[in-house]
């Protein structure tokens, strides 16, 4: 992660992240593992960084981001109340109110959707010709984040607000996860040459407990049509054969077309989430 400085008021904190990824060519730094007290303390905090910010010649503050989008970012900004899930952000109850006051407005927006696996799932499995599906075999983990990092790297570089991470980050990242991967929803799309044009990276809510019933479809990326859809239908099939009832589909930009394949699933949202932005030249 970028090297971040604490910033501490009574009754809110953060850490600010000064290489931040810049919002339409402004110099800009990030706000991130912000907590408030009340909407008057987040205000204030966020004013005051603002206010040093702005002296330091940076043209503009995002948040809540904690340094890049590879780590914990946006702010919930509606919920169906239900408990967060596994690698969820979470916000506290006068964030967005304090967020608002101090003169932040939304750069993006997300959602994430729940579907059970049942509604998922057509009666006949998708295929594409020539196109096979394969999950990970549970050896070698770090591998697997290698070439994780490569196809994501990949898949996301001209996504907005995309930054580059090097390789040792993103294994300092995944690491700890991994113990929580079932390796039945990882899963590899080849084609005929055995080379890789899709994959999926999924995984059980472990936060329900030891027994969860929901998997969550955390990432996917295809380098071909219709393999993404081949890959969540592989996904949906082998959870509810591993005895899941449902599905979350996360953190989907809403102008991404993972959310209207998600709907495809019968997927329905339950949270919404928000990147907000400032400039300090007005």
């Amino acid at each position: 992660m970028t090297q971040a400085a604490e910033c501490t008021i009574a009754g809110a904190s953060c850490l600010i992240f000064r290489n931040a990824p810049s919002w339409e060519g402004r110099r800009t730094a990030s706000v991130g593992r912000f907590r408030c007290d009340s909407v008057a303390t987040g205000r204030d905090l966020l004013a005051s960084v603002a206010t040093d910010l702005t002296a330091e010649g940076y043209e503009a503050l995002i948040g809540p981001m904690d340094g890049d989008t590879w780590h914990s970012y946006r702010l919930v900004t509606e919920t169906d109340g239900s408990p967060p899930f596994l690698m969820e952000p979470v916000s506290g109850p006068y964030d967005a109110e304090a967020f608002a006051a101090a003169g932040f407005t939304t750069l993006s927006g997300y959602v994430s959707t729940r579907t059970t696996l049942d509604a998922a799932i057509a009666p006949e499995p998708v295929s594409i010709a020539g196109v096979s599906v394969q999950s990970w075999d549970g050896s070698d983990a770090a591998g697997l984040i290698r070439q994780l990092y490569a196809m994501s790297a990949a898949a996301f570089r001209n996504n907005a607000f995309f930054k580059p991470l090097d390789e040792q980050g993103f294994l300092d990242l995944y690491e700890p996860v991994m113990p929580l991967v079932d390796p039945r929803f990882v899963l590899f799309a080849r084609n005929e040459a055995d080379a890789l044009v899709g994959f999926l990276f999924g995984m059980p809510d472990r936060l329900e407990g030891a027994a969860p019933r929901t998997v969550i479809l955390k990432t996917y990326a295809s380098a071909q049509r219709g393999v993404g859809h081949l890959l969540a239908d592989h996904f949906h099939r082998s959870a509810r054969e591993a005895g899941y009832t449902q599905a979350i589909h996360a953190l989907m930009h809403v102008d991404n077309v993972s959310l209207a394949r998600s709907a495809r699933h019968a997927g329905t949202v339950f949270r919404r989430y928000a990147l907000l932005g400032r400039r300090l030249d007005t």
